[in-house]
């Protein structure tokens, strides 16, 4: 895949929320809330310090949700990014 985020953007993969609870109760689709937690695919070249690969996390209600090669990806603004893990 050839994408370049512009404008302090970064291209987010989200990390799979775990299917099961401590107690091996499995969680159906629609009672998971989707993961906070990402990994770099791109980013645009304004941006230093976060690089492809790196574990992020961000807000519940960031970004917009892209399909690119039949995969599912989240565009964040620079500024939606909390962390790094």
């Amino acid at each position: 895949m050839n994408f370049t985020p512009l404008n302090k953007r970064v291209l987010i993969k989200r990390l799979e929320e775990t299917k099961t609870t401590a107690s091996g109760i499995i969680i159906p689709d629609n009672a998971k809330e989707k993961p906070q937690q990402g990994e770099v695919i791109a980013v645009a070249s304004e941006i230093q310090d976060i690089k492809k690969g790196d574990k992020v996390v961000f807000g519940k209600y960031a970004g917009s949700e892209i399909k690119l090669e039949n995969e599912n990806y989240l565009i964040l603004s620079y500024e939606d990014i909390l962390g790094i893990l």
